[in-house]
């Protein structure tokens, strides 16, 4: 933020990558914490520079855009979510031509570039905060004198996110209030300065070339009149599941549809993004209405336990309440706050199974770093080397956020796994050479094999991610199976969440399985092998190579011979077996053919009944 107030005029872009102005309505965007990505100067921190070089891993992945975290100039007390200059790149990032360079060369590969804006809080180190101690432009924060005879309790009973009180007092008896750590002093949002510099700032990166915004702490800014106190403890917990006087106020639209007009007058392809905790999708809805902001992170779904008929009535719910106001729903499992899926969901094959689900869904998705490599959450961190804030203060958040941001590993070996030429900022734990994105691109049937052809059919087959509904279909307990239609070809989604596979009756060719292999529990039968990453679809006809895929067909005029497709029919996915219980292998008929309009036709043979291995995600052409 700069110590002066500026108002430049808007310089309109074009779209940098070429794409639709509603690119964000279908769009896979990914996360980078930019303190773990890379490294490329040896200091053990990710930067900018080392973001830059990195590039062609996300635009290879298949994602549409990127959003970088914080690389504001900090005093880092809450990994840059503590913000001393909006206009200046911290130096442990870089500088601000190495965030121009990387917007050019995200361009270049056809990225969309989306940064973090910090406004409900700034630094305690922020000239302003600084002034405001000094009894200078306090009005631009939430100061409050103290209750009790000598003032020397809090104004109110709120508590910090990250525990303890949200108050702290100063020297001359006054309080201050911060909703995060005593260095984040909440701004004062009903001070018409605090509003213009907020302006300045987007159109400051908006000139340099970004294409949106993620709100940090969408739903704060505005405090209920009054301050009224709560009248409990441990208030962390109610975030999301009832709205709070200091959280989710309805003045806070007024400041994200002022922030609408401004990106539109950019160009219609600049967004804005909600981190917006609302205790019901009809509330979060209200932060995506047509004059509001693009998207708003759907935590209802990050936070559903791997249960099939939870998981259906929060798709229900989500898809419901973004169809009343015209919007998409944006999907996400991980961030940099939380316990990361493949964990939180306890094993890998229910976090693969996790990622199918989400991208087959109609909307946006986000994926965050590392989430392509199947990472877990590293739970045995040395206290000492903990930096969240949170661990620090009892009676917030858990303190452990830590263990999501352990730095990426790119190489099998190396001081840091390739992170950077040296170490790494938090230890990376030795099996995660077999993790890196070294080892698993080798790997057909790695996670990040996976997270590729993943997001490479959602690109090529209309019925995936476009759209704004689902069909579901009749399953059994701990079974979802929806159908997803377009013109081009349709897709039905099969989730077993059950321990055991189970036998569906149903006619379709096996896109892509989440699966390892097709085995069961107890009573299932021999297991029947097949591809970890099952992907049925032939090279393009140009000998391009449209999908990498596990079952490549010759073709001939553009389509396999007849002969070819029985016996590939044969190997791999096959029907399950006739028998009482349904056993067999997985289910699945024939490949899927693109063709070269690049339509999808489904090849079905006449299985009626096929087998849906345990935790396990599975698309099929129909």
């Amino acid at each position: 933020m700069a110590h002066e107030l500026t108002s430049p005029s808007p310089q309109v872009l074009a779209s940098p990558c070429g794409s639709s102005p509603q690119w964000w309505r279908d769009a896979v965007i990914y996360q980078v914490y930019v303190r773990s990505f890379a490294d490329s100067d040896g200091d053990g921190i990710g930067d900018l520079r080392g973001v830059r070089e990195r590039l062609p891993h996300i635009a290879g992945l298949g994602a549409d855009a990127v959003w970088l975290t914080p690389f504001y100039a900090s005093p880092q007390a809450d990994g840059g979510y503590d913000v001393a200059d909006y206009r200046a790149v911290d130096p442990v990032f870089g500088d601000l031509a190495d965030a121009d360079d990387l917007v050019r060369a995200a361009h270049a590969l056809g990225l969309k570039v989306i940064v973090d804006i910090v406004p409900n809080h700034t630094s305690e180190r922020h000239p302003w905060f600084e002034a405001a101690l000094a009894g200078v432009g306090r009005d631009r924060y939430v100061f409050r004198p103290g209750r009790g005879a000598d003032g020397s309790q809090p104004p109110n009973d709120w508590e910090s996110v990250f525990g303890g009180p949200a108050w702290t007092r100063v020297a001359d008896g006054s309080w201050y209030l911060h909703l995060f750590a005593p260095e984040q002093p909440d701004l004062n949002w009903e001070n018409a300065e605090v509003r213009a510099e907020f302006d300045s700032v987007l159109r400051f990166w908006l000139d340099l070339g970004v294409d949106g915004f993620r709100i940090d702490v969408a739903h704060g800014m505005v405090k209920a009149e009054g301050l009224p106190d709560i009248g409990h403890g441990q208030q962390a917990q109610l975030i999301g599941t009832q709205r709070l006087p200091f959280f989710d106020q309805d003045g806070v639209h007024e400041i994200h549809r002022g922030w609408r007009r401004l990106l539109e007058s950019y160009g219609p392809d600049r967004i804005g993004v909600a981190e917006a905790w609302a205790p019901t999708p009809e509330r979060l809805a209200l932060y995506v209405r047509p004059d509001e902001l693009h998207q708003a992170f759907n935590f209802q779904f990050l936070n559903c336990a791997w249960d099939a008929g939870a998981l259906r009535s929060v798709v229900d719910a989500s898809l419901r309440a973004t169809a009343s106001v015209g919007a998409a729903t944006t999907w996400v499992l991980s961030n940099h706050d939380v316990v990361r899926h493949t964990t939180r969901y306890g094993s890998p094959e229910r976090g693969r199974a996790a990622a199918l689900l989400m991208l087959a869904l109609p909307g946006s998705a986000y994926v965050y770093q590392g989430e392509e490599l199947g990472l877990p959450e590293v739970t045995d961190l040395p206290d000492e080397l903990r930096q969240d804030p949170a661990f620090l203060r009892g009676e917030g958040q858990d303190g452990l956020r830590d263990g999501c941001r352990v730095p990426l590993p790119w190489t099998a070996d190396g001081p840091s796994y390739g992170f950077g030429p040296a170490g790494a900022w938090l230890p990376q734990p030795p099996e995660w050479s077999a993790l890196s994105v070294e080892t698993q691109s080798a790997d057909p049937s790695s996670t990040l094999t996976l997270y590729r052809q993943a997001l490479r059919l959602r690109r090529e087959h209309p019925a995936l991610g476009a759209g704004a509904t689902v069909e579901w279909l009749d399953a059994p307990e701990g079974v979802l199976a929806f159908r997803r239609r377009a013109e081009g070809g349709d897709v039905l989604v099969t989730l077993n969440t059950t321990a055991r596979a189970v036998a569906l009756p149903l006619t379709g060719s096996p896109l892509l399985s989440s699966t390892t292999r097709a085995d069961g529990a107890e009573g299932d039968g021999p297991a029947a092998e097949a591809p970890r990453t099952a992907l049925f679809a032939p090279a393009s006809p140009d000998g391009g190579g449209r999908v990498a895929s596990a079952s490549v067909l010759p073709v001939a005029d553009g389509r396999p011979r007849a002969g070819q497709l029985a016996g590939e029919a044969r190997r791999g996915i096959g029907p399950a077996a006739e028998g009482p219980d349904g056993n067999g292998g997985m289910g699945g008929t024939a490949p899927v053919l693109p063709s070269p309009a690049g339509e999808f036709t489904a090849h079905v043979a006449d299985a009626r009944n096929v087998r849906v291995p345990a935790d396990s995600c599975v698309w099929w052409a129909i």
